[in-house]
């Protein structure tokens, strides 16, 4: 147990996505206005995109280019260029979801003429 705190205190970036993550989860779960909600998502993924990155750095790295052939490849130095790459989609899928989600918002409250989840229920039934 005093591992796993000294642990998260060693790096506290792990306990920030966590943190944000559960924050976002708790906002999707308890709200019913669905622009808080789709805050709710996007905090979840940035706690995503945020763990991508946390797990991408790496001390004295370099980029992944090799400049010889003739030399046997040495994998500590060099940084994992996937995270990036991931880090990168999640960006752009965030944003395309985002955008999605307040689309489709504004479509619900011109036909409903409200955004909270109850309301909408009960003029649906």
């Amino acid at each position: 147990m005093v591992d796993a705190f000294l642990a998260v205190l060693q790096r506290p970036n792990f306990l920030t996505v966590v943190i944000i993550f559960v924050w976002g989860f708790y906002i999707m779960v308890t709200r019913y206005n669905l622009v808080k909600k789709l805050i709710g998502m996007y905090l979840i993924q940035t706690s995503v995109i945020f763990f991508l990155v946390s797990i991408s750095a790496k001390k004295g790295a370099t980029v992944p280019i090799l400049l010889s052939t003739t030399e046997p490849v040495k994998s500590t130095i060099y940084a994992n260029p996937l995270p990036h790459v991931m880090t990168l989609t999640a960006i752009v899928v965030g944003v395309a979801t985002l955008g999605v989600g307040l689309a489709l918002c504004a479509a619900i409250y011109k036909k409903y003429g409200s955004l909270d989840e109850e309301e909408i229920i009960k003029k649906l039934e």
